[in-house]
């Protein structure tokens, strides 16, 4: 069992500590070694971590198997980086990968019941069919874990590395590798060293674009525009721009959980960050995803700089800009950077010959994104048929003329006309409703 030692491409895993030791004590047994009850502290110490992790992350079955298919699923290397998304690839590095599958075949072959034998006790069979509690782990989405769990049994049903192997790369076919394939969103963080870290958000609304009453024509262009980006056609950058809570985020999510299958990531950047984004881009270019590197509610005073940071990385330099990266922005103002009176009193100048810099400066910005999306809010009729879904939808049985008229009651108090507050309202009923 110590050829895990002799891994090409498979080693140095995070959270290989339970693999490390396990495989010390299938040598112990496997040799005879008749200290091996010396070791019983050792076993308990891998099966509360198989537990611990199985906490983690929800899982179910055979944890030893889970545990397996978590480290193969998050380890990124020549072979697993070259499948994702794209699926088989041509080349020796399938050689290597199959001397790998090998090995990694006998551990999920090896019966763990005998070590129950050994330290007479029944944690084994326990691991072998354990019952995650219900809702358990948020390190993954239930999509993506319950696959893992499903992984782990076919995996363990192969009866050859080949069809290890094929099983394999269906699965980095399907979701990819590592951190950017397991999750949908991230958020930049630093490290120690003070260099950017992308770090996976763990919990998304599940948005879909459908749940977004009204602003059909905003909705489509912003899909033709996300679709010709995800399936390699040339897109744009993409500013969602209007009034407050009319839904300009909620679509970002929801065109995220659509075309996230496709191979489309996001990374939220905030003002604060923009100066990251030339290390945060060189860590993801080369990747077979399609990233949208999003920032919400986005617009500068005067005195703020950042937005030169911005320009930069959008346009500028003399590195192309990655074909697989896009930038999203949504802002409630048209032009992102707040304008002075004085910028086009200064056109008036007769003595300024470069009298329009001050403001053309300040546009720059806006005009490098190539698809511009208003969200204007809705009319009286408009948001009073988005109350009218929203309710229907929650269930909530309301006469329609007392439903209308307690929404228009509450939209003068809570942010006028838009689709925001329609679903405040809508919360506002059900929690009334729950009450009662």
């Amino acid at each position: 069992m110590s050829g895990i030692q002799e891994c090409v491409l498979y080693r140095d895993f995070d959270r290989g500590e339970i693999l490390e030791h396990m495989t010390l004590l299938m040598d112990a047994l496997k040799e005879k070694d008749p200290d091996i009850r010396e070791k019983k502290d050792l076993f308990f110490s891998c099966v509360n971590g198989l537990v611990e992790t199985a906490g983690s992350y929800g899982f179910s079955g055979n944890l030893w198997h889970t545990y397996l298919t978590l480290l193969l699923v998050s380890h990124e290397n020549a072979f697993s980086t070259a499948c994702e998304i794209r699926g088989a690839v041509k080349g020796s590095i399938n050689e290597l990968a199959l001397h790998d599958f090998e090995i990694f075949k006998e551990l999920y072959d090896f019966d763990l019941s005998v070590f129950d034998i050994v330290f007479n006790t029944s944690c084994c069979h326990v691991l072998c069919g354990y019952e995650a509690p219900e809702d358990s782990g948020r390190m993954f989405n239930k999509r993506v874990r319950d696959r893992i769990c499903q992984m782990s049994v076919t995996l363990a049903q192969a009866d050859t590395a080949e069809e290890f192997m094929a099983d394999m790369v269906q699965f980095y076919k399907d979701f990819g590798v590592g951190k950017l394939g397991l999750h949908k969103a991230f958020r930049i963080e630093h490290d120690r060293d003070g260099h950017a870290v992308i770090v996976p958000v763990t919990r998304i609304a599940h948005v879909r674009l459908e749940d977004l009453v009204g602003y059909e024509i905003p909705k489509q262009k912003l899909i033709e525009n996300t679709e010709a980006f995800v399936r390699g056609r040339k897109a744009n950058n993409c500013l969602l721009f209007g009034d407050a809570g009319t839904g300009k985020s909620s679509s970002i999510k929801g065109i995220l959980n659509r075309y996230y299958e496709e191979g489309l990531r996001i990374i939220e950047v905030y003002k604060h960050q923009f100066k990251d984004l030339n290390e945060v881009i060189a860590q993801i270019k080369d990747r077979n995803y399609k990233f949208i590197i999003y920032m919400d509610d986005l617009s500068f005073e005067e005195f703020e700089i950042e937005y030169k940071y911005l320009k930069a990385v959008i346009e500028g330099g003399l590195e192309r800009k990655p074909d697989n990266i896009l930038i999203y922005a949504t802002s409630n103002r048209r032009h992102l950077i707040r304008e002075r009176a004085g910028d086009k009193l200064e056109l008036m100048d007769s003595d300024d010959l470069h009298s329009s810099d001050t403001v053309q400066e300040k546009l720059s910005l806006v005009y490098r994104f190539g698809v511009r999306i208003y969200f204007g809010a809705p009319s009286r009729k408009e948001f009073q048929n988005i109350v009218l879904v929203l309710a229907k939808r929650s269930g909530i049985d309301m006469p329609e003329k007392e439903l209308l008229l307690e929404a228009g009651q509450w939209e003068l108090s809570h942010g006028g006309l838009t689709g925001r507050t329609a679903q405040q309202f809508i919360d506002h009923l059900l929690g009334c409703k729950k009450e009662g």
